[in-house]
C-alpha cells in the first residue's frame, strides 16, 4: 500500500501499553517501543496497516493530519 499523503501513524497513548505486537509485525522497523509505549516514525511508515489488526487494545491508526499552513 502507498503512503497516504496527508495522513500519519497515530499511537494512542491512553491504550498502548507496550505489548510490543506491531513492532513484530512492522517490516520497516517504523516502530519502537519507548518505555511502555510503541512510537511510530513516519519517515520510516508506509502505511501499510500490518500494524493496526494486530494490536489487542486498537491503539493504532492512520489518521488524516491538519496541514500547517
Amino acid at each position: 500500500m502507498a503512503k497516504r499523503p496527508g495522513h500519519a501513524m497515530v499511537v494512542d497513548e491512553e491504550r498502548c501499553f507496550g505489548c510490543a505486537a506491531c513492532i513484530a509485525v512492522c517490516p520497516l522497523n517504523a516502530l519502537t517501543l519507548e518505555g511502555i509505549m510503541a512510537v511510530a516514525t513516519e519517515e520510516k511508515c508506509t502505511h501499510c496497516d500490518l500494524c493496526i489488526p494486530v494490536c489487542p487494545v486498537h491503539a493504532l491508526e492512520i489518521a488524516e493530519v491538519a496541514l500547517l499552513a
